[in-house]
């Protein structure tokens, strides 16, 4: 992989076996794995999706937005459309995360539609940046109960269906764990969340390794030009210096295609990942083409 984007631009043939190769004779490595997803209906969860359904791979997609948001585009069941279009197959699935019985049924409902489950994928967050002080306790506890609680229950529940599959993995979208004072106490709070994302992957990937699933994490080296960005970090300006979501799609996509009993316990760095398969030029996954590295905005957790 040379340049930027591993995914092809070319018309994607139907849905095939797993790692069979499609009509254009290219190994397909997803074709017939199974994604379960929370979130996914907009932005970085639903480029992987649609990264993975290029390959033929099926996904469901737990998620709320049964009904378009006011502000935001996308619906579970768009995103199933887009999905198809890609050339996956796809199972919406409208639920919470925070909720227990949701989980268990997205669970059941993925193997009983799929026949398995060979990635799960944490991409379900909630962001707020606000001081200690300013921060709502609600808040708090629902950034708590999304990214924690729900990554851990999630993967929980398909941890014994994952011990079937012939490669599995969990990839948690959660940064590392970078313990310098401006990150933990610029905004304690959420900190703590996508923390508690990673040391629960970390946990989980020390805890399965003898039943051969991989747990890792990935964050991005810059901001991602999503809908969150937008409201939660700085408006326009702040899309105009990130990158696009499809770097992060291809990163996740190079990640579930390693060998899991040799790929796991990592705090992966999108950048790094697709550095180590090739990708020496990043330029086209820029938000605004022709934006120089230099004037790209650093994501928070890293320097």
């Amino acid at each position: 992989m040379t340049n930027p984007s591993t995914s092809d631009k070319l018309p994607t043939p139907p849905p095939a076996a797993a790692g069979a190769p499609g009509a254009s004779g290219r190994v397909r490595p997803l074709a017939g794995k199974t994604i379960l997803m929370s979130g996914g209906s907009r932005g970085i969860g639903l480029a992987i999706a649609l990264r993975a359904a290029r390959d033929g791979a099926n996904v469901a997609l737990l998620a709320k937005t049964d009904t378009p948001h006011p502000k935001l585009e996308g619906t579970v069941h768009s995103a199933a459309e887009q999905i198809r279009a890609a050339g996956g197959q796809a199972l919406p699935i409208v639920g919470d995360v925070r909720n227990d019985d949701d989980v268990t049924e997205a669970v059941l409902k993925t193997q009983g539609e799929f026949g398995g489950i060979d990635i799960v994928v944490n991409n379900a967050s909630v962001i707020d940046l606000s001081r200690s002080l300013d921060l709502d306790a609600k808040k708090y506890d629902l950034m708590q109960d999304v990214n924690v609680r729900g990554t851990f229950m999630l993967s929980r529940a398909a941890v014994p269906i994952l011990k079937d599959a012939a490669n599995p993995h969990i990839l948690s979208l959660s940064p590392p764990l970078n313990l310098a004072p401006k990150w933990l106490g610029a905004h304690t709070g959420y900190t703590l969340a996508k923390y508690g994302m990673t040391m629960t992957t970390l946990g989980l990937a020390a805890e399965f390794a003898a039943d051969g699933i991989a747990a890792n994490t990935l964050w991005p080296r810059t901001t991602i030009a999503t809908a969150a960005v937008q409201f939660a970090l700085g408006g326009d300006r702040m899309m105009k210096a990130s990158r696009t979501p499809e770097i992060y799609a291809d990163a996740a996509y190079e990640v579930f295609t390693k060998p899991a009993r040799e790929y796991t316990g990592q705090t992966l760095i999108v950048e790094d990942v697709l550095a180590a398969a090739g990708v020496t030029d990043f330029s086209g996954y820029a938000a605004v083409q022709g934006t120089p590295d230099d004037q790209l905005f650093p994501d928070i957790f890293l320097d």
